[in-house]
């Protein structure tokens, strides 16, 4: 085989260096995008645009250089950073393939800006149908670069950003980097929404100011904003967290979310993944939605309504936490312990007799190992001038893991 050549072109610039420029001279292959081949109109070697599926590109670029042709890939900024570097490494190996990089869209909204970007996270949001790793980078770091598509624009994302973080974050939109029409703009997300921009741009979201609360695992009984006492305190919902053993990148359901105890603090260590909080009733519901944004959980969604009903379109989960709304449900652990996936983990809160009786015959089940913990803490109170131990009701802890593929 041939080797394949990947040149990167410079933002808004067909300009290469010497080497670069030498191999495409020699290139009786061209493949790029429509925009990119456009900016070698005289050269005279067949082109092939790159399109949808993918893997038809790749198959028929793959042939013409084992049947010896030399071909060139052309790419914007560096074919390697969020480009089609990744999917030749995968289809051709890494000694087929020779790369040309040049300055990334991202390093020139920098430049743009007067701004330092080495301890920006970069997300980019090309072809995925949703925007999780953006919250996940706001929420951990304050501050991201995107890389946008044709559903993904800076507007859209401006909308989602308003819903789940309020007015916190600003964001500067770059476009046509390079070109002519280029342009940089400031906005706060309710002035972007409804906007058009370039197809070609990158956007800078950063904090304005800090969260309310600082997010953080123990958070004080206090700390979040609730209508009433129902909700899980500090001790279980450490044990509780303990039980679950969220990892990176798991899909979390906390079902019976009440104000978001649980689930915003579960956020911290499921990094990268979605929180689902669902929670039926709408007055908690109202405050769970206050909570999310006073602490910066950007990464839990919150469900108002009934499980297991609305939990119908969402992936299915690695970990499982049920703090309410078991009483008159008896279907939905049954529900829950199916959809949970490989290995996944299923922990349920329960107080009343019945309730803990009920789940525990749901879970002891065939691909199941179940545990109960039971938990019985006492805060100390004022007395007679002095202290005692005030006792908590309770709890039961259930955890159920489920049987991985083997």
């Amino acid at each position: 085989m041939t080797p394949v050549t990947v040149i990167g072109l410079g933002v808004g610039s067909s300009g290469l260096d010497e080497g670069a420029a030498a191999v495409l001279a020699g290139a009786g292959l061209l493949v790029g995008g429509a925009r990119q081949l456009a900016a070698f109109p005289d050269h005279p070697a067949e082109r092939l645009v790159i399109a949808a599926p993918l893997g038809r590109t790749l198959d028929a670029l793959a042939a013409a250089a084992a049947a010896g042709r030399r071909v060139v890939v052309l790419a914007d900024g560096d074919p390697l950073f969020f480009g089609i570097g990744r999917a030749l490494l995968e289809r051709l190996g890494p000694e087929a393939l020779t790369f040309y990089p040049a300055v990334t869209a991202v390093a020139a909204a920098a430049a743009r800006m007067r701004r330092s970007w080495q301890d920006w996270p970069v997300v980019s949001l090309h072809g995925r149908s949703d925007v999780t790793p953006l919250f996940a980078a706001l929420g951990r770091h304050g501050q991201a670069a995107v890389l946008t598509d044709a559903v993904r624009t800076p507007a859209a994302l401006a909308a989602a950003l308003l819903d789940r973080a309020g007015d916190r974050f600003g964001m500067t939109v770059l476009e046509d980097l390079g070109l002519p029409g280029e342009r940089m703009r400031r906005f706060g997300p309710q002035e972007a929404v409804g906007l058009s921009f370039s197809p070609l741009n990158v956007v800078f979201f950063e904090a304005e100011r800090p969260s309310e609360v600082p997010l953080a695992l123990g958070l004080p009984d206090d700390a979040l904003l609730r209508p009433d006492g129902v909700f899980t305190k500090l001790p279980v919902r450490a044990l509780a967290l303990a039980a679950l053993a969220p990892r990176p990148g798991d899909v979390l359901y906390d079902v019976g979310a009440g104000v978001g105890t649980v689930a915003v603090e579960a956020s911290l260590l499921n990094s990268g993944g979605p929180v689902f909080a669902v929670e039926r009733d709408a007055v908690r519901h109202a405050r769970l939605v206050d909570n999310i944004r006073r602490t910066g959980a950007l990464t839990v969604t919150p469900v108002l309504g009934e499980a297991p009903e609305v939990l119908a379109g969402l992936p299915d989960p690695d970990r499982v936490f049920v703090g309410g709304g078991l009483s008159g449900r008896p279907e939905l652990l049954d529900g829950l312990a199916r959809r949970l996936r490989p290995g996944g983990r299923l922990v349920v809160a329960a107080v009343l007799l019945g309730s803990i009786e009920r789940a525990r015959r749901t879970l002891t089940r065939p691909g199941l190992a179940l545990s109960l913990t039971q938990i019985q803490a006492s805060q100390a109170v004022p007395l007679a001038g002095d202290l005692h131990f005030r006792a908590e009701n309770p709890v039961c802890l259930l955890s159920a893991t489920k049987e991985a593929l083997s």
